[in-house]
C-alpha cells in the first residue's frame, strides 16, 4: 500500500471520527498506577483523554487511535510502542493512527526518554493495554451472539464466530464501552506475533520529509513572541555591566530583560531576537574558577595516581596478584568533554498566566521539568501542563530542561506566550557536557593467564554508576578491583549518549586487545575464554541483566559474519564487545589504508536485545549509534581555556562527515527474552573496535581521543 495514501486516510479518519462521534475510548493503566475507578467510557464530543494513563480509541469505522506516552527523541518509540499495543489489540497496522500523548503524572509512570528504557520498562504493560481492549471488544461480540468467548476468533480487527458471522471492531464500539475492563488478561505467545518483529516505517516519516511542524522549534501560536538569551562567555564569569540601547533599536526587538547572570532579548521573530542579542554591549568579570583543559588533565592524572578513591567492586586481592605476577601491564586512556550537538537547538514554548503555565516543546524528562517549573513559578505542579513535541536529537542534552525554565521565567515577566530559541553557539558554549575522564587500567599475568585487574576512573563531576563494576571482566578474573574518584568543577556536565560506558568501553576493549597480543592469543579467543570463566561465576540474575553466555553468542555471530581473520591484505579488523543498557553488542570494524590515510570502511554488528519490536527501526538505531561512536572517537575534540570553550560552532568542532561514515551491517541474535535497550548500546563498542583495527593497520596504539590527533599529525 502506498504510504502517502495510508497516512492521508488516517488523517481523514481522525477528523471524521471526531466530527461524527461514535468511538470507544479506553483508558488503560500501563504501569498499574491508574485510579481504581477508571473504566472505559464513551466521549462522542471532545475526545479528551487527559484523565487517562494510556489511550486506545476505537472509532465506528474500525480505525484505531493509539496514544504514545513516551517522549520521541528519534529512537522510534512513537512507532514501536503503538506496535506493541496494536499487536495485542489484534488490529491491522494500516488502520492505526498514532498520536503523541501529553504529560500525565497522575496516570503515567516514567514518561521519560533516557537510559534506552522506554520499551523495556513498559513491555508487559503496553501489551496488557492492547490485550484488555481486545477483551472488551470480543466480550461485546460474545454478548451480541450469546456465545462464550472461546467460540470466537479475531484477526485484524474483525471478530468471527463458528457460524461464519463476523463483526469489525467499529461495530462493537458502543457495546464494548459499557463493559468494565478486566484486571488480568492473557497475552499472546511471541511465536504468534504478526506486527512485532516486522519492519514498520516511522509514523512521522512523511511529516519529517515534507517539513511539517513536528518539532519544538516549529511551534507557533498567534500573538506569541520570541526570545534569545545572551549568557556568559565561559564558566566562572559574572555579569557586571549592560548597555542595551543599540539592541533596542533593532527592528522587531520588543524588550530586553536582565535575568540572573544573563540577558534575554524579546522580539517579534527569531532573527530580530538574535540580531538584538548581537548588539548588546556587556561587561563580564571572573567570579570563580576559570578552568582550562591542561588543569583538567593534570587533575585527572593526580586522581588516578592518588589515594582518594572509592571502591565499587573488590574481588580477591589485587595487591597479592600484582606482587606474584610474571608481568604487569598498565595503560592510561583519556577522553575530552563533549557537547551533545543536537541538530535541533534547544528551544521551548511557555505561556504563563494567572491560571498556570502551559509549556510545549522537546523534553526528555517532562515530569521532572514540570516540578522544576512549578517550583520556579511558586505554583502547584498541577497548574503546569507540558505537551511534548518531537525532538531533533537529544542524546541526554534534553534530560536537563533549563531551557524550559528560562522560557517560563521570561513568559512570567512579559505576560505573553514566548518561544525561546538557542543558537548553536548558545548550546555549545553553555551546554551540559560529557565529563572529561581518564582511566588507568593495570593487569597482572602469571603462567600465561590474567590473574589480576585494577581499573581506576577519574572524572570531572561524575563517576560511573556501580552496576558497571559488575559487567565484564567481573567474574572472569579472580582478583579484580574497580575504583573511582572525581573532581568537582563549575563546568556543567551530565549524561551523554550511553553515559560513562561511551568511553569506558573503548578503554577496556583496547586494553584487552593489547593483553591478547601480549599473551599471544587471538582477541576473539581471549574474550570467549574469559567469558566462559564468567559463566561459572555468574550472578543469579545474569540471564536477565548481564549474561556472559549471550555475549559469547554475539561475539561468535559477528566473527562469523565478518569472516574474522580471513580478510584481504589491505583490510584490518578490530573487535570490541560490550554490554550496556541490558543489551549485548559485539562489533568488528574494518580499516583500509587509502592515499590520504586510514579509513574506517565497515563495521559489523551483532546484537542481542531480546525480542526485536521493529527491525527497521532497530537497525536505524544501531547504525546511528555506531556512526556516532566512530565519529566522536575519531574527531570529537573539545577543550577549555580560562573557562571558555574552544569551539562555538561546527566550523570549529568536527562531526563525522558522510565521507567518513562507515558501512554498517547489523545482525540480531534470535531471542524470546523481553526487549532491552537499543538507543545507546551500539555506541560504546565502536571506539574500541576501530582503535583495535587502526592498531593493526598503522601499528599505533591509541590512548587518547580523538584518534585523529595521533593518526594524522605530521
Amino acid at each position: 500500500m502506498d504510504d502517502n495514501k495510508t497516512k492521508t486516510s488516517r488523517r481523514d479518519f481522525l477528523k471524521s471520527s471526531v466530527l461524527t462521534g461514535g468511538a470507544l475510548c479506553l483508558g488503560v493503566s500501563f504501569f498499574g498506577s491508574c485510579k481504581a475507578d477508571v473504566v472505559p467510557e464513551v466521549d462522542f464530543a471532545s475526545m479528551d483523554f487527559k484523565d487517562f494513563n494510556a489511550y486506545i480509541k476505537v472509532a465506528k469505522d474500525g480505525f484505531v487511535t493509539i496514544f504514545a506516552p513516551n517522549p520521541e527523541i528519534g529512537q522510534g518509540v512513537k512507532t514501536s510502542i503503538p506496535m506493541i499495543i496494536a499487536e495485542e489489540l489484534e488490529v491491522a497496522w494500516d488502520k492505526v493512527y498514532v498520536q503523541q500523548a501529553g504529560l500525565n503524572t497522575e496516570s503515567f509512570t516514567r514518561q521519560v526518554a533516557g537510559g534506552s528504557d522506554s520499551i523495556r520498562q513498559g513491555w508487559v504493560a503496553f501489551r496488557e493495554a492492547g490485550a484488555k481492549a481486545k477483551h472488551l471488544l470480543m466480550t461485546a461480540a460474545a454478548n451480541r451472539w450469546d456465545v462464550s468467548m472461546d467460540q470466537l476468533s479475531v484477526k485484524e480487527g474483525v471478530v468471527s464466530n463458528q457460524n461464519g458471522e463476523s463483526l469489525n471492531y467499529g461495530e462493537l464500539v458502543e457495546d464494548a464501552a459499557l463493559i468494565e475492563a478486566p484486571e488480568k488478561v492473557e497475552l499472546k505467545n511471541p511465536k504468534n506475533f504478526s506486527i512485532i518483529g516486522t519492519d514498520k516505517f516511522n509514523v512521522d516519516l512523511n511529516g519529517i520529509v515534507q517539513g511539517k511542524p513536528l518539532f519544538g522549534i516549529d511551534y507557533k501560536e498567534e500573538g506569541m513572541q520570541y526570545a534569545a538569551i545572551l549568557r556568559a562567555p565561559g564558566f566562572g564569569y559574572k555579569l557586571v555591566g549592560l548597555d542595551d540601547a543599540e539592541a533596542k533599536k533593532v527592528s522587531g526587538v520588543i524588550d530586553v530583560l536582565k535575568l540572573e547572570n544573563k540577558i534575554a532579548v524579546i522580539a517579534s521573530n527569531t532573527w530580530a531576537a538574535f540580531k538584538g542579542k548581537d548588539k548588546l554591549k556587556v561587561e563580564w568579570k571572573p567570579d570563580g574558577n576559570l578552568e582550562s583543559s591542561d588543569f583538567h588533565s593534570k587533575t585527572l592524572r593526580d586522581l588516578n595516581d592518588g589515594k582518594k578513591l572509592e571502591t565499587l567492586r573488590k574481588d580477591g586481592d589485587i595487591v597479592q596478584a600484582f606482587q606474584e605476577a610474571d608481568q604487569l601491564i598498565e595503560r592510561s586512556y583519556e577522553a575530552p568533554f563533549l557537547p551533545h550537538n543536537c541538530l535541533e537547538p534547544m528551544n521551548f514554548f511557555a505561556d504563563v498566566t494567572d491560571a498556570g503555565a502551559r509549556m510545549v516543546g522537546p523534553i526528555q524528562t517532562p515530569e521532572w521539568t514540570q516540578s522544576r517549573i512549578a517550583e520556579l513559578l511558586k505554583i502547584d505542579k498541577e497548574k503546569v501542563t507540558i505537551e511534548m513535541t518531537r525532538m531533533g536529537g537529544g542524546f541526554g542534552r534534553r534530560l536537563y530542561g533549563g531551557f524550559a525554565l528560562e522560557a517560563a521565567e521570561i513568559s512570567k515577566i512579559t505576560r505573553t506566550p514566548v518561544l525561546l530559541v538557542y543558537t548553536r553557539e548558545d548550546d555549545m558554549t553553555q551546554g551540559t557536557y560529557r565529563p572529561a575522564s581518564r582511566y588507568k587500567i593495570a593487569a597482572s599475568v602469571k603462567n600465561g593467564e590474567i590473574t589480576g585487574y585494577h581499573l581506576k576512573e577519574a572524572a570531572i563531576n561524575r563517576n560511573m554508576y556501580g552496576a558497571i563494576a559488575h559487567f565484564f571482566p567481573a567474574g572472569s578474573i579472580e582478583n579484580l578491583q574497580v575504583d573511582v574518584a572525581k573532581y568537582e568543577s563549575n563546568i556543567t556536565t551530565g549524561a551523554w549518549r550511553a553515559p560513562y560506558t561511551n568511553f569506558l568501553a573503548y578503554a577496556e576493549q583496547s586494553f584487552f586487545d593489547e593483553l591478547a597480543e601480549i599473551l599471544g592469543k587471538d582477541p576473539v579467543d581471549l574474550r570467549i575464554e574469559l567469558l566462559e570463566k564468567a559463566i561459572k561465576n555468574a550472578e543469579e540474575d545474569e540471564d536477565i541483566i548481564y549474561s556472559p553466555k549471550r555475549m559469547i553468542e554475539c561475539i561468535k555471530l559477528v566473527a562469523e559474519k565478518a569472516n574474522w581473520g580471513k580478510s584481504s591484505n589491505n583490510v584490518f579488523q578490530g573487535l570490541s564487545a560490550y554490554f550496556s543498557h541490558r543489551t549485548h553488542v559485539a562489533e568488528i570494524a574494518e580499516v583500509e589504508i587509502l592515499d590520504d590515510g586510514p579509513k574506517v570502511s565497515k563495521v559489523y554488528v551483532a546484537v542481542d536485545c531480546g525480542i526485536v519490536v521493529n527491525p527497521l527501526g532497530a537497525k536505524n538505531q544501531i547504525e546511528g549509534g555506531v556512526i556516532d561512536g566512530v565519529g566522536h572517537a575519531m574527531f570529537g575534540e573539545f577543550a577549555f581555556e580560562d573557562g571558555v570553550p574552544s569551539a562555538k560552532n561546527f566550523n570549529q568542532y568536527q562531526l563525522i562527515r558522510m565521507k567518513d561514515a562507515p558501512e554498517v551491517e547489523v545482525y540480531f541474535v534470535k531471542s524470546t527474552v523481553d526487549p532491552t535497550g537499543l538507543g545507546e548500546p551500539s555506541l560504546p563498542p565502536a571506539g574500541g573496535a576501530i582503535a583495535n583495527a587502526l592498531y593493526k593497520a598503522t601499528g599505533k596504539r591509541l590512548y587518547k581521543q580523538p584518534f585523529s590527533n595521533d593518526l594524522y599529525k605530521g
